[in-house]
């Protein structure tokens, strides 16, 4: 009986059909990325939940109280607070102009869009901040009434999102300068479908706790 060929002598082609694969190219390991927008879409959804629940109860304290707001209360700026609605939707207009401009691969565009996207969302929440003050200053407090408690619960909740939006849009474009992106841009498309979620939610809550 003649003695086995050692595997390590074989040809290539010899040696792979010993071992069984077939003489055929060894599998490929692949591995799917996982779009962010779909977390994205359904930390959306329990945002969406949670505004509903503070408007369900602004509704129902407004339905339940003799006059709405209370008589004893300073009223809200709604003229001041509607410009500043235009401010903050024209961010979403730049921020989608930064995604266009990063499609485009044009760096230095995208970072551009994106800085003007931050100071019009700060500009918003620097604005909105005054309006509190003043009135804090005319009496209108979280423990003054249930219209202020609510006012503050969720015009707050709203102000709290953009300003960690906007600390992530920091980061965000400090990777785009890098070019962190330029290659795969499905991170700051799921940040604009996060952001263009917060600013079409404050034209909403807009008119429901300044013009309702």
């Amino acid at each position: 009986m003649a003695a086995a060929t050692p595997l390590h002598s074989l040809p290539g082609p010899e040696r792979r059909l010993a071992l069984g694969d077939g003489g055929g190219p060894g599998p490929v390991e692949t591995r799917k990325k996982v779009d962010p927008a779909l977390g994205v879409l359904i930390f959306i959804a329990s945002e969406v939940m949670m505004f509903a629940g503070l408007i369900s109860s602004l509704m129902v304290a407004r339905a339940s109280a003799p006059f709405w707001p209370p008589a004893d209360q300073p009223r809200l700026p709604v003229a001041r607070t509607g410009f500043n609605t235009l401010i903050f939707i024209a961010s979403a207009l730049t921020m989608r102009r930064a995604l266009q401009s990063l499609r485009a691969r044009d760096r230095a565009a995208a970072v551009r869009w994106m800085i003007a996207t931050s100071a019009l969302g700060a500009a918003f929440l620097a604005l909105q901040g005054a309006e509190w003050l003043r009135l804090l200053s005319f009496g209108l407090t979280m423990t003054s009434s249930i219209y202020g408690g609510l006012f503050y619960l969720i015009v707050g909740a709203h102000g709290i999102h953009v300003a960690v939006a906007l600390a992530v849009l920091g980061l965000i474009t400090v990777r785009v300068g890098r070019g962190r992106y330029d290659s795969d841009w499905r991170g700051v498309s799921a940040y604009l479908l996060y952001w263009t979620f917060v600013v079409i939610l404050w034209p909403i809550l807009y008119v429901l706790v300044y013009l309702a």
